[in-house]
């Protein structure tokens, strides 16, 4: 398990102090901050007013000073600072904090959670020296397409959900759920990545497939990639000697089946250092 500790001031300060917590099942070693609220509801902080609302841009849940206050008090520890950004103008925020506070530092990995809409001029700020990494849950895209362009108008929809415009910038992106707000399956976060369609098979032809992730790069992003993120490379996302054998059976090969196939696939046996801890019956 992989734990961010929820932002607070008694929080910070009890674990500042002490440092990361890490056993072989529990990792402590990120603050989880949140920028702004959801795009659906229109709490995503928005550079411009909101297309289908005149006037409205919006909320910051923690604006751009305390995002600057956040980061350079994390920067002087080993922790993550992985903020929550949907909006254009928290993406923003959040990225300028990051950039500021890691300046001559590298390798800090702070996660920039969900990454949702972001200006054309502000993916540079993600590059290739693992300080600031994007971290996303693809079946936001599919479960926001419906309505996404409304929201933000067709020119701001270009830079949403745009998974693989991200991982060119970083050369890796971390994939996961959003589990409760998305549904828990994996199968569905994989078929999310690589189809860009919802699980009716909508669109035919995939929802802005110019940010679709290969099969590889999916696979990646919820493995070793994913683990990277967290500091865990050394120990899990792949299956290596010296590794947790951590690892799933599936019923079918995802690199190969029919794309309308992949979120139908079932788990056979699910492996946790070696130990079986699930076999379908």
């Amino acid at each position: 398990m992989y734990a961010m500790v929820s932002n607070s001031p008694q929080n910070r300060d009890y674990y500042l102090s002490k440092g990361i917590y890490k056993t072989d099942r529990l990792n402590v070693r990120s603050f989880k901050v949140y920028s702004d609220g959801a795009l659906g509801s229109r709490g995503a902080a928005m550079r411009e007013p909101y297309s289908d609302m005149p006037g409205h841009y919006g909320a910051m849940i923690a604006n751009a000073d305390s995002l600057k206050f956040l980061a350079e008090k994390i920067a002087t520890s080993e922790f993550q600072m992985n903020t929550h950004a949907i909006g254009d103008s928290a993406n923003i925020a959040v990225l300028r904090a990051y950039k500021k506070a890691l300046e001559g530092k590298t390798d800090r990995r702070w996660r920039v959670e969900h990454a949702q809409i972001i200006s054309a001029e502000d993916f540079n700020y993600f590059d290739d020296n693992n300080n600031i990494l994007p971290s996303v849950q693809p079946t936001h895209a599919t479960s926001d397409m419906y309505w996404a362009e409304d929201r933000v108008g067709a020119e701001r929809i270009k830079g949403a959900y745009a998974y693989k415009e991200l991982l060119e910038k970083t050369g890796r992106i971390a994939l996961g759920t959003d589990f409760p707000v998305e549904q828990v399956n994996p199968m569905y976060t994989f078929y999310a990545a690589v189809a860009r369609k919802d699980l009716k098979n909508y669109p035919e032809n995939g929802f802005q497939m110019k940010d679709a992730l290969t099969r590889e790069e999916a696979l990646r992003g919820m493995t070793i990639w994913a683990a990277f993120a967290n500091f865990e490379e050394d120990e899990k996302g792949s299956i290596e000697v010296g590794k947790f054998a951590d690892f799933t059976i599936l019923d079918k090969d995802i690199m190969k089946v029919d794309e309308n196939e992949l979120p139908n696939i079932k788990v056979v046996a699910t492996f946790i250092n070696g130990e079986k801890v699930y076999e379908a019956e």
